[in-house]
């Protein structure tokens, strides 16, 4: 019996001669290939292309409003000392015709800011805010609220929601 087991086994598997063949890609596959990998690259190079478009047009707009705020910063001393020469008392005629043309320069000037978006902070019977007015002088006085703005030495501006300069201001 073990004779036909292994007449059996010979019939039962045939000899297989084991070959491993290697696939060649067609030209056709190949080019697919290239072309999805071209493809790929093409479209992470549009990807990397808009986000530095959007990069530099934030960085811009960023450098123009902080190149305005600085030059407007400079400006406002200005501002100050013809709110000064305005406060000051004439009795001449010519010292009032020399005030009338101060009060135009300082309408002229307040008229700029404000198209700027340059507004002044409300400072003066105000509670006082520490985002807004640097607090110089404090005085203890029950006439005015706790915290509150009893005067201002220098006007504080502001452009949207950044301070271009702080309020000088006595606290009581």
């Amino acid at each position: 019996m073990s004779e036909e087991k292994e007449e059996l086994k010979e019939v039962t598997e045939p000899e297989i001669e084991e070959k491993e063949e290697v696939v060649e890609p067609t030209a056709e596959e190949k080019l697919q290939k290239e072309l999805d990998e071209l493809n790929d690259k093409y479209l992470r190079l549009m990807s990397e292309y808009a986000n530095y478009q959007n990069r530099t047009t934030k960085e811009k707009a960023a450098r123009y409003a902080d190149a305005m705020v600085d030059a407007v910063a400079e400006l406002l001393p200005v501002g100050d000392n013809l709110e000064r020469a305005l406060k000051t008392e004439v009795t001449s005629e010519d010292a009032v015709k020399f005030k009338e043309g101060i009060e135009m320069v300082m309408k002229q000037f307040n008229d700029c800011l404000e198209k700027l978006n340059v507004k002044p902070i409300k400072a003066e019977g105000e509670q006082f805010d520490p985002n807004f007015h640097n607090a110089v002088m404090h005085i203890d006085d029950d006439s005015f609220g706790e915290n509150e703005i009893v005067e201002v030495f220098m006007k504080g501006y502001v452009k949207g929601d950044k301070v271009l300069r702080f309020s000088m201001v006595k606290v009581a």
